[in-house]
Protein backbone atom coordinates (compact mmCIF):
# COMPACT_ATOMS: atom_id res chain seq x y z
CA UNK A 1 0.00 0.00 0.00
CA UNK A 2 1.40 3.45 -0.91
CA UNK A 3 2.09 5.93 1.88
CA UNK A 4 -0.13 8.83 0.82
CA UNK A 5 -2.77 7.28 -1.45
CA UNK A 6 -3.86 4.60 0.99
CA UNK A 7 -5.31 2.07 -1.40
CA UNK A 8 -4.63 -1.33 -2.88
CA UNK A 9 -4.10 -2.24 -6.56
CA UNK A 10 -7.50 -2.45 -8.18
CA UNK A 11 -9.07 0.19 -5.94
CA UNK A 12 -8.46 2.84 -8.60
CA UNK A 13 -9.51 2.63 -12.24
CA UNK A 14 -6.87 2.73 -14.96
CA UNK A 15 -8.14 6.22 -15.91
CA UNK A 16 -7.95 8.96 -13.28
CA UNK A 17 -8.94 12.63 -13.31
CA UNK A 18 -6.61 14.79 -11.22
CA UNK A 19 -7.92 18.10 -9.89
CA UNK A 20 -5.62 20.02 -7.59
CA UNK A 21 -8.41 20.77 -5.14
CA UNK A 22 -9.47 17.65 -3.19
CA UNK A 23 -12.95 19.15 -2.73
CA UNK A 24 -13.24 19.40 -6.50
CA UNK A 25 -12.44 15.69 -6.62
CA UNK A 26 -15.38 15.11 -4.29
CA UNK A 27 -17.59 17.35 -6.42
CA UNK A 28 -16.70 15.47 -9.60
CA UNK A 29 -17.35 12.12 -7.93
CA UNK A 30 -20.68 13.24 -6.45
CA UNK A 31 -21.87 14.96 -9.63
CA UNK A 32 -20.72 12.73 -12.46
CA UNK A 33 -19.88 9.23 -11.23
CA UNK A 34 -22.15 6.31 -10.39
CA UNK A 35 -21.50 3.63 -7.76
CA UNK A 36 -18.92 5.83 -6.08
CA UNK A 37 -16.57 4.47 -3.41
CA UNK A 38 -14.16 6.73 -1.53
CA UNK A 39 -10.65 5.28 -1.82
CA UNK A 40 -8.49 7.80 -0.01
CA UNK A 41 -8.62 10.55 2.59
CA UNK A 42 -5.00 10.49 3.79
CA UNK A 43 -3.73 14.06 4.37
CA UNK A 44 -6.99 15.36 2.93
CA UNK A 45 -6.12 14.01 -0.54
CA UNK A 46 -9.61 12.81 -1.34
CA UNK A 47 -9.89 10.06 -3.95
CA UNK A 48 -12.86 8.20 -5.41
CA UNK A 49 -13.66 5.43 -7.87
CA UNK A 50 -16.94 4.95 -9.71
CA UNK A 51 -18.29 4.61 -13.22
CA UNK A 52 -19.03 7.11 -15.96
CA UNK A 53 -21.25 6.00 -18.83
CA UNK A 54 -20.83 2.48 -17.48
CA UNK A 55 -17.02 2.52 -17.51
CA UNK A 56 -14.71 2.64 -14.48
CA UNK A 57 -13.00 5.93 -13.72
CA UNK A 58 -11.39 7.49 -10.66
CA UNK A 59 -10.80 11.03 -9.48
CA UNK A 60 -8.02 12.00 -7.08
CA UNK A 61 -7.07 15.36 -5.57
CA UNK A 62 -3.37 16.21 -5.84
CA UNK A 63 -2.94 19.42 -3.88
CA UNK A 64 -1.03 22.40 -5.27
CA UNK A 65 2.46 22.36 -6.74
CA UNK A 66 4.65 19.84 -8.52
CA UNK A 67 6.52 18.37 -5.50
CA UNK A 68 3.42 17.21 -3.62
CA UNK A 69 1.46 16.30 -6.74
CA UNK A 70 4.34 14.13 -7.95
CA UNK A 71 3.89 11.90 -4.89
CA UNK A 72 0.29 11.33 -5.93
CA UNK A 73 1.22 10.65 -9.56
CA UNK A 74 3.85 8.10 -8.57
CA UNK A 75 1.58 6.29 -6.15
CA UNK A 76 -1.30 6.10 -8.62
CA UNK A 77 1.05 4.48 -11.12
CA UNK A 78 2.08 2.03 -8.38
CA UNK A 79 -1.61 1.20 -7.99
CA UNK A 80 -1.96 0.39 -11.70
CA UNK A 81 -3.35 3.63 -13.12
CA UNK A 82 -2.45 4.13 -16.77
CA UNK A 83 -4.22 7.31 -17.97
CA UNK A 84 -3.71 10.38 -15.79
CA UNK A 85 -5.58 13.54 -16.78
CA UNK A 86 -5.13 16.76 -14.87
CA UNK A 87 -8.24 18.95 -14.71
CA UNK A 88 -7.34 22.29 -13.21
CA UNK A 89 -7.45 26.05 -13.40
CA UNK A 90 -4.86 28.39 -14.83
CA UNK A 91 -3.90 31.94 -15.54
CA UNK A 92 -4.43 32.78 -19.20
CA UNK A 93 -1.46 34.51 -20.80
CA UNK A 94 -2.76 35.56 -24.21
CA UNK A 95 -4.75 38.74 -24.94
CA UNK A 96 -7.43 36.81 -26.84
CA UNK A 97 -8.25 34.61 -23.84
CA UNK A 98 -11.57 34.95 -22.08
CA UNK A 99 -12.34 33.93 -18.52
CA UNK A 100 -13.78 30.41 -18.60
CA UNK A 101 -11.94 29.34 -21.76
CA UNK A 102 -10.67 25.75 -21.89
CA UNK A 103 -7.04 24.95 -22.73
CA UNK A 104 -5.54 21.61 -23.72
CA UNK A 105 -1.81 21.45 -23.03
CA UNK A 106 0.62 20.09 -25.60
CA UNK A 107 3.72 20.68 -23.50
CA UNK A 108 4.51 22.29 -20.15
CA UNK A 109 7.57 24.50 -19.70
CA UNK A 110 9.22 23.22 -16.47
CA UNK A 111 9.54 26.50 -14.56
CA UNK A 112 9.45 24.32 -11.46
CA UNK A 113 12.56 22.29 -10.70
CA UNK A 114 10.68 19.05 -9.89
CA UNK A 115 10.45 17.92 -13.50
CA UNK A 116 14.10 18.71 -14.09
CA UNK A 117 15.21 16.78 -11.00
CA UNK A 118 13.32 13.76 -12.33
CA UNK A 119 15.49 13.70 -15.46
CA UNK A 120 18.79 14.58 -13.81
CA UNK A 121 18.62 18.20 -15.04
CA UNK A 122 19.14 17.15 -18.65
CA UNK A 123 17.37 19.22 -21.34
CA UNK A 124 13.80 18.03 -21.32
CA UNK A 125 10.42 19.02 -22.80
CA UNK A 126 7.53 17.62 -20.71
CA UNK A 127 4.90 16.61 -23.26
CA UNK A 128 1.33 15.33 -23.01
CA UNK A 129 0.31 12.04 -24.61
CA UNK A 130 -1.07 12.40 -28.11
CA UNK A 131 -4.11 10.12 -27.58
CA UNK A 132 -5.27 12.37 -24.74
CA UNK A 133 -4.68 15.57 -26.71
CA UNK A 134 -6.41 14.19 -29.79
CA UNK A 135 -9.25 12.76 -27.74
CA UNK A 136 -9.93 16.07 -26.01
CA UNK A 137 -10.00 17.98 -29.29
CA UNK A 138 -12.29 15.37 -30.83
CA UNK A 139 -14.74 15.36 -27.90
CA UNK A 140 -14.79 19.16 -27.72
CA UNK A 141 -15.58 19.37 -31.41
CA UNK A 142 -18.46 16.94 -31.01
CA UNK A 143 -20.06 19.01 -28.24
CA UNK A 144 -19.25 22.40 -29.79
CA UNK A 145 -16.80 23.49 -27.10
CA UNK A 146 -14.08 25.84 -28.31
CA UNK A 147 -10.56 25.00 -27.14
CA UNK A 148 -7.12 26.57 -27.13
CA UNK A 149 -4.36 24.02 -27.76
CA UNK A 150 -0.69 24.75 -27.16
CA UNK A 151 2.11 25.04 -24.65
CA UNK A 152 1.66 26.02 -21.01
CA UNK A 153 4.12 26.68 -18.19
CA UNK A 154 4.27 24.99 -14.78
CA UNK A 155 5.49 27.46 -12.19
CA UNK A 156 6.55 26.93 -8.59
CA UNK A 157 5.21 30.35 -7.61
CA UNK A 158 1.61 31.48 -7.29
CA UNK A 159 2.52 34.94 -6.00
CA UNK A 160 5.29 35.68 -8.45
CA UNK A 161 7.64 38.55 -7.51
CA UNK A 162 8.75 38.85 -11.15
CA UNK A 163 5.73 40.62 -12.60
CA UNK A 164 7.35 40.82 -16.03
CA UNK A 165 7.70 37.06 -16.36
CA UNK A 166 4.07 36.63 -17.44
CA UNK A 167 4.58 39.07 -20.30
CA UNK A 168 7.75 37.27 -21.41
CA UNK A 169 5.95 33.92 -21.41
CA UNK A 170 3.06 35.47 -23.31
CA UNK A 171 5.33 36.86 -26.02
CA UNK A 172 6.85 33.40 -26.50
CA UNK A 173 3.40 31.98 -27.23
CA UNK A 174 2.78 30.21 -23.92
CA UNK A 175 -0.96 29.94 -23.38
CA UNK A 176 -1.27 29.64 -19.62
CA UNK A 177 0.48 29.23 -16.28
CA UNK A 178 -0.37 26.54 -13.72
CA UNK A 179 1.55 24.46 -11.17
CA UNK A 180 1.50 20.69 -11.83
CA UNK A 181 1.51 19.59 -15.48
CA UNK A 182 5.27 19.52 -16.15
CA UNK A 183 5.79 16.97 -13.40
CA UNK A 184 2.77 14.94 -14.52
CA UNK A 185 4.00 14.71 -18.11
CA UNK A 186 7.49 13.77 -16.94
CA UNK A 187 6.30 11.03 -14.60
CA UNK A 188 4.08 9.66 -17.35
CA UNK A 189 7.00 9.49 -19.78
CA UNK A 190 9.25 7.82 -17.23
CA UNK A 191 6.61 5.30 -16.13
CA UNK A 192 5.19 4.61 -19.63
CA UNK A 193 1.63 5.76 -18.95
CA UNK A 194 -0.59 8.32 -20.68
CA UNK A 195 -1.00 11.86 -19.35
CA UNK A 196 -2.91 14.93 -20.35
CA UNK A 197 -3.94 18.28 -18.95
CA UNK A 198 -7.13 20.28 -19.45
CA UNK A 199 -7.35 23.72 -17.85
CA UNK A 200 -10.02 26.32 -17.26
CA UNK A 201 -8.89 29.95 -17.46
CA UNK A 202 -9.76 31.30 -14.00
CA UNK A 203 -7.54 34.37 -14.21
CA UNK A 204 -6.03 36.47 -16.97
CA UNK A 205 -2.58 37.87 -16.24
CA UNK A 206 -1.44 39.74 -19.32
CA UNK A 207 -0.75 43.30 -20.47
CA UNK A 208 -0.34 44.47 -16.87
CA UNK A 209 -3.92 43.59 -15.93
CA UNK A 210 -5.27 40.90 -13.59
CA UNK A 211 -8.83 39.65 -14.01
CA UNK A 212 -10.49 36.90 -11.92
CA UNK A 213 -13.51 34.78 -12.80
CA UNK A 214 -16.57 34.76 -10.52
CA UNK A 215 -17.34 31.63 -8.52
CA UNK A 216 -20.51 30.89 -10.51
CA UNK A 217 -18.77 31.34 -13.86
CA UNK A 218 -15.90 29.16 -12.69
CA UNK A 219 -18.25 26.36 -11.66
CA UNK A 220 -19.89 26.31 -15.09
CA UNK A 221 -16.57 26.44 -16.93
CA UNK A 222 -15.07 23.65 -14.82
CA UNK A 223 -18.16 21.53 -15.51
CA UNK A 224 -17.66 21.94 -19.26
CA UNK A 225 -14.00 20.98 -18.96
CA UNK A 226 -14.74 18.02 -16.69
CA UNK A 227 -17.26 16.50 -19.08
CA UNK A 228 -14.66 16.57 -21.88
CA UNK A 229 -12.02 15.02 -19.61
CA UNK A 230 -14.36 12.25 -18.47
CA UNK A 231 -15.23 11.32 -22.06
CA UNK A 232 -11.53 11.17 -22.90
CA UNK A 233 -10.77 9.17 -19.74
CA UNK A 234 -13.21 6.39 -20.59
CA UNK A 235 -12.66 6.38 -24.37
CA UNK A 236 -11.10 3.42 -26.18
CA UNK A 237 -8.85 5.56 -28.43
Amino acid sequence: MPIHVRAEPGDYAEAVLLPGDPLRAKYIADTYLDDVVQRNAERGLLGYTGTYKGKPVSVQGTGMGCPGATIVFEELVQLGCKRLIRVGTCGGLQPHHQLGDVIVALTAVPADSTAMHLVGNEPHCPTASWPVIHGAVHVAKEVGQELHVGSIVSSDLFYNPDAGQYERWSKRGVLAVEMEAAALFTIAALRDVEAGCLLTVSDIVVEGEFKRITDDELRGAVDRMTKIALDVAVSDH
